[in-house]
């Protein structure tokens, strides 16, 4: 009985390639979600692509459906947070296959160049999407996250990342990639792809850009050029195995390349058949920063160097951090010595070398030396090196002594004496801060009643005085209808009319004649004034228009006209707005959010004739009214400093 069913589902998995059935057609229209019709399956019913669980929620991928240990082989957005169970895998009427949250979010899964008119999940493994042509724009064959099946390949300058874990599918610290020169190597994440970082490789020298890893449905991995002529064999295969049995390749979050084997006619777990490299410990690295690998039994374990302790005691890959402040080595308070750990080696990026030292002598110039935090010491070569240190591991085989300066603790309190003396010193610390403390908290009260009842005389003194009209201190003094008559003298001599009324001239006694001075000096928040304000020129009324320009800048793009933290191209707003306004890419200036572009346009466009170099081409008020509301046309500005060479 189990012969004929194996048999049968071998015969399914052969066939559904060349004649799709209906069954396994997904239509524009549908929809899965979490916790309801999540998946759609195969044909036969080995694979399924829809939501699995991971963590708190949920995530949408390809896994091995057809036995009782669900695989993930394939995730989209890996590096994305896991979703809620009220979001909804969609394949529009339009033929886009999104995500969609409640709040209207919507996240693409496959990258289409068109519409698809229709999807299916194959019995390899390969969900892919169709053109009304029926010829496939899209396939999960071409996006491998960390695990390539049987029939796929991964071509010249693909990548496949390791995973965090067997059960976190985000992005982890080791990655494959089929190089440009014909050689599959391995590297950890975020390292240049030279040899110094590499610490695995298969190929053959002048081979080409177009070599292809492969893995067939026999087991069998190899390496093929252009041609398809195989140049390297990693391993033979396997056809000797009765049933079905399914293959698969991953880079596992330890940095090995491992084949899994999958027997379907048995109940059993996946078997490892071959795995690279050997050295367990040999990714690069494995324990994180500061970390060191260390073989134990065949497997590996990490250590920490003397004077640190794990970021996190379940995630060692976070490697390692001081457990003691390393303010300075000539502070007096803390005394440095130095520890070696032996047999290990590490990454080569020493700051300077000494020659023809002892390990004595390595020791002392280190200490001596305030940028030394660790040195390496091997045949008479003393490395110094600052921390971290990185890629380590125990080598037996390697001499190299890795010396790490270690701070030991003597607090002043600690030689005081016993502990009794140590209490009572801070007991007396105690009632001295409180003390002084108080004694502050009453000086504050005192000085703010003083100061009240100062204001309230100084007021006092000032209203029943007629004769003072303004003090500086407080605000301005209210006339009564017969002290204007007076000053004006009966409001005999007018000045002139306008819209809040008659202006008459009158004159205080306690003020000179001519109150209509205009301040010259510089008023006005850095990068906000007119440039003429540092330029000793005469300042025009144009100026208050320039600094509405900078405040019209800093309302559109949320931000402060200098930014020394952002990229030099955007660190200054005005150069920055005017270059994408010349660009057409008006979109940066607002994060790229959804909004009116011709308003946004017609603002940017004001904003940047407000702040010209030169004042008589800037807008009066009145116009830059005008050209808000779009009354008047608004001319293409030209560069906000393309007038200041003239200056």
């Amino acid at each position: 009985m189990a012969t004929i069913f194996v048999f049968l589902l071998l015969s399914a998995i052969f066939t559904a390639e060349a004649q799709l059935g209906q069954s396994n057609i997904v239509k524009p229209g549908s929809l899965l979600t979490p916790t309801t019709n999540s998946t759609w399956l195969s044909s036969s019913g080995l694979y399924a692509f829809g939501f699995y669980k991971q963590g708190s929620g949920y995530a949408v991928g390809i896994f091995v459906a057809g036995i009782p240990q669900k695989t993930v082989v394939w995730t989209a957005n890996r590096d994305n947070p896991p979703v809620p169970t009220n979001v909804i895998l969609n394949f529009t009427i339009d033929g886009r296959l999104v995500l969609q949250s409640p709040q209207g979010i919507v996240t693409s899964i496959a990258n289409s160049p068109g519409g698809a008119t229709s999807a299916s999940m194959l019995d390899s493994g390969n969900f892919v999407l169709y053109n009304s042509d029926n010829k496939t724009i899209w396939q999960s064959f071409e996006h491998p996250t960390d695990t390539l099946l049987p029939s796929q390949h991964l071509s010249a300058g693909e990548v496949l990342y390791s995973s965090v874990s067997d059960s976190d599918q985000s992005t982890g610290l080791f990655r494959l990639i089929m190089q440009l020169d014909g050689w599959l190597a391995w590297y950890p994440i975020g390292t240049p792809y030279t040899i110094d970082y590499g610490y695995m490789s298969y190929g053959v020298a002048g081979e080409g850009n177009d070599v292809t890893l492969n893995l067939v449905d026999d087991g069998h991995l190899y390496l093929a050029n252009g041609t398809g002529t195989i140049i390297v064999n990693l391993n033979s295969g396997d056809n000797s195995t009765k049933g079905v049995v399914l293959y698969l390749l991953r880079i596992d979050a330890d940095g090995i390349l491992r084949l899994y084997s999958h027997n379907i006619g048995q109940n059993g777990s996946w078997s490892i058949t071959w795995f690279a490299p050997d050295d367990k410990c040999a990714p690069k690295g494995l324990c994180g920063l500061n970390g060191f690998c260390v073989l134990i039994d065949q497997d590996f374990g990490c250590n920490c160097l003397p004077g640190f302790a794990f970021v996190n005691q379940s995630t060692k890959s976070l490697g390692c951090e001081r457990n003691f402040t390393a303010e300075s080595c000539k502070e007096a308070s803390v005394t440095y010595t130095m520890e070696a750990v032996t047999n290990t080696v590490w990454e080569n990026d020493n700051f300077s070398v000494l020659l023809s030292s002892t390990q004595e002598t390595c020791k002392e110039a280190c200490l001596g030396d305030c940028n030394c935090e660790a040195a390496l010491f091997k045949d008479g070569e003393c490395k110094k090196q600052r921390l971290p240190l990185r890629f380590g591991r125990r080598l037996q085989s390697d001499s190299n002594v890795a010396l790490i300066k270690v701070g030991i603790s003597t607090p002043t309190l600690d030689r005081i004496g016993p502990k009794e003396s140590k209490k009572e010193v801070r007991v007396d610390i105690l009632i001295i801060s409180v003390s002084l403390v108080a004694f502050a908290f009453i000086v504050l009260v005192i000085s703010g009643i003083v100061m009240y009842r100062y204001r309230v005389w100084e007021y006092g003194m000032i209203s029943n005085n007629g004769n003072i009209v303004l003090s500086e201190d407080v605000s301005l003094r209210s006339f009564t209808y017969a002290e204007l008559e007076k000053v004006t003298d009966g409001f005999k001599e007018e000045l002139g009319r306008g819209s809040f009324g008659t202006v008459y001239k009158g004159e205080l006694r306690e003020w000179s004649e001519d109150q209509t001075k205009t301040f010259t000096d510089i008023r006005g928040t850095r990068g906000y004034v007119a440039p003429k304000w540092h330029r000793k020129m005469p300042v025009t009324v144009k100026v208050d228009v320039y600094s509405f320009g900078m405040m019209l800048l800093e309302i559109i793009c949320c931000r402060k006209n200098v930014h020394y933290d952002l990229s030099e191209e955007e660190a200054i707003l005005e150069e920055w707005v005017y270059h994408c306004f010349e660009c057409g890419e008006l979109g940066k200036l607002v994060n790229e959010e959804e909004v009116d572009k011709k308003q946004l346009e017609r603002i940017v466009k004001v904003a940047l004739w407000c702040i010209l170099d030169e004042p008589s081409l800037r807008p009066s008020m009145k116009k830059v009214l005008l050209m808000l509301e779009g009354t008047v046309d608004i001319p293409i500005p030209p560069s906000p400093t393309s007038f200041l060479s003239t200056i």
